[in-house]
């Protein structure tokens, strides 16, 4: 048995030195804002996504530059038709080539040709439609990566009010611990002066028990908050332990918010222009029963030996295509078009909507986050009024030893309260300002 206490023993001890054996690194709330705008993997995912919508917008330029391609063939035939043409594009076709017999039956001959080709578009305006539907989709993407910052801002500042609490939570419960061992010191002092029973000594050795162990886990919350923040940040957890260089304020300050939807808000002006995303794909697909017109052209060397340039000649010429029917397919292209467009107006002012009911929500949240707050306050003092009264009355033995750890218990607990409801106010009051802003 005193060899399972040694190692218990030992246990703890190495727990403790472990604990604090981390390395604690201060932090202010600004710092920690900069650094989850540069490095967090949220914002670097919202950003790689704005990248490949903007990369979609550069290839819609296709339909105003030019296509260039350049081209080297090679080819040996006994082909009559292309021994024949090979011979006419190299320019050296002579009147013995008419000849029945070499034209049905040529001598191998080889061809080496080089095509430079261009091609313009001239008119195509399902083409600048979509060019258009593609820039709104980039701009939706860059309005939700800014939207995606501030969000990260609030989540960020969420964060470091936790780590202030859970640092607020072990200094109350470590304040609670050294009003317990003074209680304790005094009770084994009347138990051994037999002015008190066994039984009232147990109870607060095990009231002293009970805060050890909450100590231990408001620890425990202190590196659980410290890790989440690390998270944010992008930054390794291995070894390190952040502490707030401002502490949790005991005290709220009130502010007037204006309530009112802002429609200028970030993530409403990106489903917005993924709307007119929609409207532009729809009115793309309706002009796409109009025909289009490109310009093209294309300068030919051609030559029996290899990298020869003998023979020249270009070609230039002007194509209106029109698509007059393709068995439904661009009817039903630009339904489902309208369907998305239809689709996206919807889902828009439905956001809208929601949006108007969580800013609602959450202004009544926070009126009742702020009286929680005084009421908890007042709860506070009343509990420590009570303790200090009970105290008082306990050392001239007027009170039970299980009322005075009662009113001790409420003390601390009182004071975890009144904090836990300051916090919420405060994120309360900054996630207002978000929906807000």
């Amino acid at each position: 048995m005193k060899k399972i206490k040694r190692i218990y023993t030992l246990a703890i001890v190495l727990l403790t030195v472990v604990t604090y054996s981390q390395e604690t690194l201060p932090i202010s709330k600004a710092e920690v804002v900069q650094k989850a705008t540069e490095k967090n993997l949220q914002i670097k995912a919202a950003e790689a996504s704005f990248q490949a919508a903007k990369a979609d917008y550069r290839q819609s330029n296709a339909i105003f530059m030019p296509n260039v391609n350049v081209s080297y063939t090679g080819i040996v035939t006994t082909n009559p038709l292309m021994a024949f043409g090979s011979k006419l594009n190299q320019e050296i076709l002579t009147q013995a080539d008419f000849n029945p017999a070499l034209l049905n039956n040529p001598d191998r001959i080889q061809n080496f040709a080089t095509v430079i080709e261009v091609k313009q578009p001239l008119l195509n305006i399902d083409g600048v439609l979509g060019r258009q539907a593609a820039k709104a989709k980039m701009d939706a993407f860059q309005l939700q990566t800014e939207r995606t910052k501030e969000y990260l801002v609030l989540e960020t500042s969420k964060a470091y009010m936790q780590l202030q609490l859970a640092y607020k939570a072990v200094t109350v419960l470590e304040k609670a611990n050294e009003t317990a061992q003074s209680n304790l010191k005094m009770v084994n002092n009347y138990f051994k002066n037999g002015m008190l029973q066994k039984t009232d000594l147990l109870n607060v050795q095990v009231r002293v028990n009970e805060i050890t162990n909450q100590l231990q886990y408001a620890k425990s919350n202190v590196q659980n908050a410290s890790d989440y923040l690390a998270f944010l940040l992008n930054e390794d957890t291995n070894g390190k332990t952040y502490q707030p260089t401002e502490e949790l304020a005991n005290e709220i300050t009130l502010e007037e918010i204006n309530t009112s939807l802002n429609t200028s808000r970030k993530d409403i002006q990106a489903m917005e222009k993924s709307s007119e995303a929609y409207k532009k794909m729809f009115q793309s697909s309706k002009y796409g029963f109009l025909p289009r017109l490109n310009a093209f052209g294309n300068y030919q060397l051609y030559d029996s030996k290899f990298l020869g340039t003998n023979a020249k000649g270009y070609l230039i010429g002007a194509q209106l295509s029109w698509d007059i029917f393709d068995g439904y397919k661009n009817i039903g292209k630009t339904q489902k078009a309208k369907a998305e467009y239809n689709k996206a107006t919807i889902e828009t002012e439905q956001y809208k909507k929601q949006s108007q009911l969580e800013v609602n929500k959450t202004n009544r949240q926070l009126k009742d986050a702020e009286n929680k707050v005084n009421l908890s306050k007042l709860a506070f003092e009343q509990s420590q009024e009570a303790f200090r009264i009970r105290q008082n009355r306990f050392e001239q033995g007027l009170e039970k030893t299980s009322d005075l750890l009662t009113a001790e218990t409420q003390v601390a607990q009182k004071e975890l309260e009144h904090l836990q409801a300051v916090f919420e106010y405060n994120f309360t009051k900054e996630y207002l300002q978000f929906l807000t802003q």
